[in-house]
């Protein structure tokens, strides 16, 4: 009975992760290729694990022979490449030596539950907190967990070291059950030194990290502990649980594989294909219930974009409508500016914006807007294809895209629309010259109109939502990533060879290459107040935000502190102290501006003193240059022109020689210990 009762709930959960949340009664379905915009086993082994160019260029896969990607400017769902690989022998191979090196092949019910309770933990701080790598941790002896974490931000406590904490001793003998192979900070290895120290006997691991310098890392370093891991896809077999982990990170996958953010364009319109009367009026096409949708899916991004019709029109706000949690960046493109003087968006208190134009266009307007807090960013000539590269560097992993139909064609035609999401309201309006949601695209044979797959429709209040990935034809090879196959041996993490050498060290995000630089990152630091006692930081960020309030005889001053002291992360730490740095400049200690660098000094030396690894990490890049890929931030960064003067990098190279002239060790041994 109990062993039914875990494969009922197994299959209930993997209904609610292989399809959309509904609200509302499902309708009906349609899928045009099979597993279509998912990540299937055949398609992930092939753009996460296969080694060298060769090892596709044999197989028979799509029509030309090849696998295909989007050339610059396009893309191509993941369903075209899932559909290329059926059937080329891609998921062959490898599973049987691991199996047998580790015991046995999992098949029991109990794995599939706790990995779908893992992919569940994953997404529980979606809207609270800025997309990040979704990971859960679950342990378990047999059905009964123990123990359970998940990443609540970029520079949190890992999933695995919550989970530990919760199981207390009944994590030694236990099997942790992760969605997605540790590797939320880039340098630091307690994510899976807990799961040892432990005494994990077993790991199920839904997929392998999308990000290389992550990628089996965490896998090796577990299996040469002796502990025995079996991998989705591979020893670990059950599509559906495999799917649902893949679907998890969809974004990050995305933003991996094609240098940009996963992008959805939402929109909702009349019966009769009407975004709007013919007068411009909009409120509301859709009903409340679908308008709920958009804001959770506001708090799921890190950005959202609109262009200038829709300023005018709409005079829209673009929050989530909810206290606290993620504010996303509202990103206005318009290549002349003629907008209005007082439109909502310039309130910068509700979130932060963006307006991305063409460099000239009334640079009046744009003074008066960086004086209200608007970020300006000028482009030589202003394309959806260009705003994408722009918001990559910037680290975003997923953008909403809430325009009308002038800018939502270039955009699908850029090929930088991945996933569309239409709410189709019971209504007819007319209008002949009522705005539509998708502009010229150019075609003139209904053979021509882009399909969409994986296509999913639900009822929500009134409405219709249809949603599904969107499909190009423009593609080209995509090229393989070279390091060894699962079923190839790789060499134990000590003695890996260290990665070439690089003209100079970039970082930014934590989950990124060299992530444990980041100020975001979960390093701890103690430092004296202003009596002396030490204090614990949760992070340096943390520390250098309130320090800007630090000593201002004022109870907001005060009450900034403890709240920025207090913070869960990082990002909501900085978020505080930009806010009322911005809105509150009277609170801000009269010395900042001389002070911050050397306060920022302060805080590095003691976390690099304080965590052995990072110190290791940051003397192993010997004399190259250390930069902050920052392309927003012109002071602690190199800002897009990489032109910046680059405050945080040149610290950390100050710090670095300071360890070095006291270091007794090769730079070259330390990559080896703490890199990998």
């Amino acid at each position: 009975m109990a062993e039914a009762l875990h494969i009922l709930k197994a299959s209930a959960l993997f209904g609610s992760f292989t399809g959309s949340q509904r609200e509302g009664p499902r309708r009906g379905h349609h899928s045009s290729f099979p597993a279509a915009g998912l990540l299937r086993p055949q398609m992930l082994k092939t753009l996460l694990m296969l080694s060298s160019a060769e090892s596709i260029a044999s197989k028979p896969v799509c029509q030309d022979g090849v696998i295909s990607k989007a050339k610059l400017g396009r893309t191509v769902p993941l369903s075209v490449v899932a559909q290329a690989l059926d059937g080329s022998g891609a998921s062959g191979g490898g599973g049987g030596a691991r199996e047998a090196a580790n015991g046995k092949a999992s098949d029991s019910a109990a794995d599939s539950v706790h990995i779908a309770r893992a992919i569940e933990l994953s997404k529980s701080s979606e809207g609270l907190t800025a997309p990040h790598p979704n990971a859960g941790c679950v342990l378990a002896h047999g059905s009964e967990v123990v123990g359970e974490g998940f990443l609540y931000a970029q520079g949190t406590e890992s999933a695995e070291a919550q989970a530990v904490r919760a199981a207390g001793p009944r994590a030694a003998g236990a099997t942790a059950y992760m969605n997605l192979e540790p590797g939320d900070c880039h340098g630091d290895r307690r994510a899976v030194k807990v799961l040892i120290d432990a005494g994990v006997k077993r790991a199920v691991i839904g997929m392998r990290h999308p990000l290389s310098h992550h990628r089996g890392k965490a896998i090796d370093a577990l299996r040469a502990a002796g502990i025995v891991v079996e991998v989705g896809g591979e020893e670990y077999r059950h599509p559906p649980t495999e799917e649902a982990c893949q679907k998890a990170n969809e974004a990050l996958v995305y933003r991996m594989e094609f240098k940009r953010p996963f992008s959805v364009l939402k929109y909702a319109m009349t019966l009769d294909g009407k975004i709007a009367a013919s007068t411009g009026h909009a409120a509301w096409v859709s009903g409340k219930e679908s308008r709920q949708k958009v804001f959770a899916m506001r708090g799921r991004s890190d950005a959202i974009i609109v262009g200038g019709n829709t300023v005018r029109r709409d005079n829209p706000r673009l929050t989530t409508r909810r206290e606290g949690g993620h504010l996303p960046v509202r990103i206005v493109m318009s290549r002349t500016l003629r907008l209005p003087e007082d439109a909502n968006l310039w309130d910068v208190s509700a979130a932060p914006t963006i307006v991305m134009t063409q460099k000239g266009a009334r640079e009046d307007f744009q003074d008066r807007l960086r004086r209200r807090g608007v970020e300006i960013v000028e482009f030589d000539f202003l394309t959806p294809a260009g705003v994408m590269d722009y918001c990559y560097q910037r680290g975003f992993l997923q953008v909403l895209w809430e325009c009308g139909g002038t800018l939502s064609a270039p955009a699908i035609q850029a090929g930088v629309i991945h996933r569309v999401m239409a709410f189709v309201a019971p209504k007819l309006i007319g209008g002949i010259t009522a705005p539509t949601p998708v502009g010229e695209l150019g075609f003139v044979e209904m053979t021509q109109a882009m399909n969409l797959s994986d296509v999913s429709y639900d009822v929500v209040g009134p409405d219709l939502m249809v949603s599904g990935y969107l499909q190009t034809p423009h593609t080209n090879p995509i090229r393989p990533f070279s390091w060894p196959a699962p079923n190839q041996e790789t060499a134990p993490s000590s003695v890996a060879a260290p990665p070439p050498p690089r003209p100079r060290i970039a970082f930014y995000k934590a989950w990124d290459l060299y992530g444990a630089f980041s100020n975001f990152s979960p390093h701890p630091i103690t430092m004296p107040d202003l009596e002396g006692r030490e204090e614990e930081w949760r992070s340096v960020e943390h520390f250098y935000q309130a320090q800007k309030f630090a000593g201002v005889n004022d109870a907001n001053a005060e009450s900034a502190v403890r709240g920025i002291r207090e913070a869960r992360s990082s990002e909501e730490a900085a978020r505080i102290g930009r806010a009322l740095e911005r809105l509150r400049p009277e609170l801000v200690r009269q010395d900042w501006d001389t002070a911050k660098v050397e306060v920022m000094y302060g805080a590095l030396c003691r976390k690099f003193q304080m965590h052995s690894e990072l110190s290791n990490l940051l003397v192993s890049t010997g004399d190259l240059e250390i930069v902050e890929n920052a392309p927003h931030d012109f002071f602690w960064g190199i800002g897009r022109t990489g032109q910046g003067q680059n405050h945080l990098g040149k610290l950390l190279m100050r710090v670095r020689r300071e360890l070095q002239e006291v270091s007794e060790k090769s730079p070259a041994v330390e990559v080896l210990q703490d890199v990998r």
